[in-house]
């Protein structure tokens, strides 16, 4: 039988040394939070704020006056995050949610891995092994870099099969995500094939039956034989009691920003939205008393900024803002809770920026000792009617070239890519435009300047698009890739957890007090 007399003087005298020592009181040196939810805006960097922020205050048919986000700058405790990894000056997102997971410094597109391609134990599985539940959240697709880094040890991100196993063998309650490709055996190519029919017969129309793997393994098997309930449309995650549930929603990527905008209304759509998953992410794991830990990642605010695509980056960045909403009232609520908000860097090198195109015409001053005096503009400075333009995209540029690159090649044409943007777009091009961004040099599409900057082939129209529509939207990028501008990190919850985020920090080291918030 324990001494609890003695053991209760121990505590006396730990706390007393505690804070003759450092001046804290035991409560506060003690304390760790129950809970940790990861915010991660892929991409979103102090202009992507900006953007946001401008569109909420100024945008004339804006109905959204206060965003969430500026709700958390102003509760948290906010600080400045540098992103590099190991002898590189820009980072991609492996290596920096690498960083954030495992509180030690990476290498360039490494998964789980420290810069010298050892393994360690990352936050969630840390936290796992405490005993805490465990989730991951996304709107890219489960086995993309950022959830990858918490559950997975590679030692590149391409490898997407092999990230796939090991997130399974992570043993993680909730994940919620994309990604079915990699799940499903090879076999499922094989119109003919058992697993085909197996598979087209439970898998919703809307996700496309395809593989990714090279073998004929069956994660999607050894998810339920590991306990796992399986989820493919929004219907059956909002109403499965398991608290462990494997999620794939398609089978690449989730709807971007603008198609979750315009179907959220519909109760019979079959993808979730951003926040639905971190709805029921934060449902199930909060039913464990030991606490959890939830990473949620707004990964496709990267993949617009890649694709240069204001009005979709836009829409993404007003998405994830009623996801850090929901987290923030339920963090608020439950008051053991710490939210850490912050991105793996900044992707576009994005700005408006006031140039010599369209210069305003003069314009009358009827104030105070100036009656009828005219005020000549040298520049255009942006009028914030753009923001509205921006908001009313009806289609991402990927949409826009995926579907015209659909047709067939006689339908090609660029009257027709024309009368494609300007149907969605408020931004007009002209066929001068049109023939300009379908024109191939050397057989490729690449940004013509900068070209070394645009590495994504499968961007480049969309690049090229974004550069004829500069001029009309006082935007300008610097890159179709990521920039190295420090991002914002904001924390919210118990005060002495939260206030060692504010400063300057390496995202290993965020990741370092991420860990020790919890005590692992």
């Amino acid at each position: 039988m324990k001494n609890t007399r003695l053991n209760g003087y121990g505590n006396i005298l730990a706390a007393l040394f505690i804070f003759i020592a450092t001046g804290v009181p035991v409560a506060s040196a003690q304390k760790k939070a129950k809970n940790v939810i990861l915010l991660i805006g892929d991409g979103m960097g102090p202009q992507q704020y900006a953007m946001v922020m401008n569109y909420a205050r100024l945008a004339p048919q804006s109905k959204i006056k206060k965003l969430n986000l500026e709700r958390l700058l102003s509760k948290g405790e906010m600080g400045l995050m540098l992103t590099y990894a190991k002898d590189a000056i820009v980072v991609d997102s492996a290596a920096s949610a690498t960083q954030l997971s495992l509180g030690l410094v990476s290498g360039s597109e490494m998964i789980g891995l420290d810069y010298k391609g050892n393994s360690h134990k990352t936050i969630l599985e840390k936290a796992r092994d405490a005993g805490k539940a465990t989730g991951l959240v996304s709107d890219t697709r489960l086995t993309h870099a950022t959830p990858a880094a918490f559950a997975a040890h590679q030692p590149h991100r391409s490898w997407e099969n092999e990230i796939a196993a090991d997130m399974l063998k992570a043993n993680v309650d909730i994940m919620l995500s994309a990604g079915l490709r990699n799940f499903i055996p090879s076999s499922v190519n094989e119109l003919n094939s058992p697993a085909y029919a197996k598979y087209k017969a439970i898998i919703p129309k809307h996700i496309p039956l395809g593989s990714k793997r090279k073998d004929k393994r069956d994660l999607l098997e050894e998810a339920k034989k590991s306990g796992y309930s399986l989820a493919f449309d929004r219907q059956t995650l909002l109403t499965t009691k398991s608290t462990k549930i494997l999620g794939l929603f398609d089978s690449a990527e989730m709807p971007n920003g603008i198609a979750e905008f315009q179907s959220e209304s519909n109760p019979n759509r079959p993808h979730p939205t951003l926040n639905e998953m971190a709805r029921v992410a934060i449902d199930k794991l909060s039913q464990d008393k030991d606490g959890f830990f939830l990473m949620i990642e707004a990964g496709q605010i990267d993949w617009a900024a890649h694709a240069n695509d204001a009005g979709t980056m836009l829409h993404q960045l007003l998405q994830f803002d009623k996801t850090i909403g929901y987290v923030l009232d339920w963090a608020e609520k439950d008051g053991d809770t710490l939210v850490v908000l912050t991105a793996d860097h900044e992707t576009g090198s994005f700005g408006f920026s006031y140039s010599s195109h369209n210069v305003p015409e003069p314009q009358k001053i009827d104030g105070d000792g100036f009656k009828n005096a005219k005020f000549s503009p040298n520049y255009n400075f942006g009028p914030i009617q753009l923001l509205d333009k921006l908001y009313n995209q009806k289609k991402s540029y990927t949409q826009v070239v995926r579907e015209f690159e659909a047709l067939g090649n006689n339908y090609q044409t660029p009257e027709k890519f024309m009368k494609m943007v300007n149907e969605v777009s408020d931004f007009a091009i002209s066929l001068d435009d049109a023939k300009q961004v379908l024109a191939p040099l050397n057989g490729k599409y690449y940004v013509h300047d900068f070209k070394d900057f645009y590495v994504y082939e499968e961007n480049h129209r969309e690049n090229r698009l974004a550069r004829v529509l500069a001029r009309q939207q006082n935007i300008v990028w610097g890159t179709g890739t990521h920039t190295a501008t420090p991002v914002a990190v904001t924390a919210f919850g118990p005060k002495h957890l939260s206030s060692q985020f504010k400063g300057i920090h390496h995202s290993s080291e965020v990741g370092a007090m991420l860990q020790s918030a919890m005590g692992l």
